[in-house]
């Protein structure tokens, strides 16, 4: 019956078959991928175990692949089972669901995996898992209260002590775009850090996430076409959240600083307007043209805090951003935006290797920042000509605010539509971060998954694969 099955399977791109009265089921993955997809097949992993695997309440999946793929499969799995629901059904249920994943490795060093890597594992694919639910949850049960909650609840566990900055100490202390953007909301607006500081660091780290847990657009309100799926846009946050928790768990090296930027984007007698002149946490002073571009001016409070307050060398934002990002590098390629051309090589090489896909935005402040020219301020905080690549210059009024002449390396990811797939969060990003900082990790599957000062089986250096090497579920 095997050899029955496994002679049936024609991938193309991917190919399953029912076994046994569908109590079990085999898969086929691509045999080669092209250059812009990860060895993996990550995306379509989680595709196959979402519509393929069996019912019941105690499933197996046997993942067949090389140890260089095993991290990228096991982010891809966790993907398949979200954990946020409400159905009612699901309230009820006695017994607990339980999936139990076991690697069977071919190839090239293909021996057992060591408990250390099904650590590694499990902490990301918790992390995945985290940025997820949240993501997924609504704004009446995530507002910026039950964030910070999160927030707290990663601390506790890792043994620190988040700083927290809210509501009128943020105006108070000149966080202009995130008072700004939250003033109108119930639930007050919050800047949280949470920081990691080993000893015998030697460069200083930020992740600055988007955290606007729902965006109305404020008074340059959405239509009701465009504002259902609103609650994702807390998905940059979520994903440094998930990616903080599994990094430190791990074991890092460098200063490792979370900077979670939150607020509702919501309407209100104290809303911000279009034509308001809002002073923001760098000193630059921004003209409000169109509240909905909300999520760069809170970001651009979040990166001017790394830049002064915390010294850091390296500035990661993360970020639901723009809707024409799903345009440019569409739904699985999150855009990246960089001052640093190997950062640039190093994101779209982590992406392959894990899985959450990269394609780098053009980087050009000389001829595209002018599009934010104002009369009265420094700045305006959205484009004049849309069709000039509005996701680069969302991304350039970011950096704006700790110079185009700042020294150190900045990285923009925009991951507007990949945050999704359909009407489910995929938890993009925490995978994306492991790996690309991996290399001063204490971990060696995340030394591994590296593009950055790694040694040892790097999953691209073989991007043409044997078109008979058969890959399963």
């Amino acid at each position: 019956m095997w050899q029955s099955a496994l002679s049936t399977l024609n991938p193309n791109p991917t190919d399953s078959c029912p076994l046994y009265l569908n109590y079990a089921t085999v898969a086929a993955l691509p045999s080669r991928v092209s250059r812009h997809n990860s060895p993996s097949a990550a995306q379509f992993i989680t595709r196959l175990v979402r519509n393929c695997l069996p019912g019941g309440v105690n499933r197996c999946i046997v993942m067949v692949c090389e140890r260089s793929e095993v991290f990228a499969s096991a982010c891809a799995l966790a993907r398949a089972f979200p954990l946020f629901t409400h159905r009612s059904s699901a309230a009820r249920r006695a017994e607990k669901k339980t999936v139990t994943v076991e690697f069977f490795l071919v190839g090239q060093n293909n021996g057992p995996i060591e408990v250390t890597t099904l650590k590694c594992l499990a902490s990301a694919t918790e992390g995945v898992r985290l940025a997820a639910r949240i993501v997924d949850t609504p704004c009446n049960e995530m507002n910026t209260d039950n964030f910070l909650e999160e927030i707290k609840k990663v601390a506790k566990d890792l043994g620190i002590t988040p700083t927290i900055i809210r509501d009128e100490e943020l105006k108070e202390r000149g966080f202009g775009g995130i008072y700004g953007v939250g003033k109108a909301a119930l639930h007050p607006p919050a800047l949280a850090v949470l920081s990691h500081t080993p000893d015998g660091a030697t460069q200083t780290i930020a992740w600055v996430g988007k955290g606007i847990v729902y965006d109305t657009g404020g008074l340059s309100i959405k239509g009701k076409t465009t504002m259902p799926g609103m609650k994702r846009d807390c998905g940059g946050a979520a994903a440094i959240l998930g990616a903080f928790k599994a990094t430190v768990k791990q074991g890092f090296k460098d200063n490792l600083h979370a900077v979670f930027c939150l607020a509702e984007n919501a309407v209100g007698p104290h809303a911000t307007r279009p034509d308001d002149i809002h002073v923001l946490y760098s000193g630059k002073t921004v003209e409000i043209n169109n509240t909905d571009a909300e999520g760069r001016l809170i970001l651009a409070d979040g990166v001017a805090y790394a830049c002064k307050d915390l010294g850091a060398d390296i500035i990661l934002d993360m970020a639901t951003l723009t809707g024409a990002q799903g345009i440019a590098t569409g739904k699985y390629h999150a855009a990246v935006l960089t001052n640093n051309e190997e950062w640039e090589k190093a994101c779209v090489k982590a992406g392959r290797n894990c899985g959450d896909l990269v394609h780098p935005l053009v980087y050009c402040p000389e001829l595209h920042f002018s599009e934010f020219t104002s009369a009265v301020a420094d700045m305006k905080n959205s484009v004049a000509d849309r069709d000039n690549t509005p996701s680069s210059c969302a991304g350039l009024f970011i950096a704006s605010h700790i110079g185009f002449d700042w020294p150190g390396v900045w990285v923009h990811v925009d991951i507007a539509a990949p945050v999704h797939a359909g009407e489910r969060a995929t938890g993009y990003g925490v995978a994306l971060l492991l790996s690309l900082f991996g290399g001063a990790s204490e971990d060696p599957l995340l030394n591994m998954v590296s593009p950055l000062g790694c040694d040892g089986d790097s999953p691209t250096e073989d991007m043409e694969r044997d078109s008979k090497r058969r890959r399963l579920v």
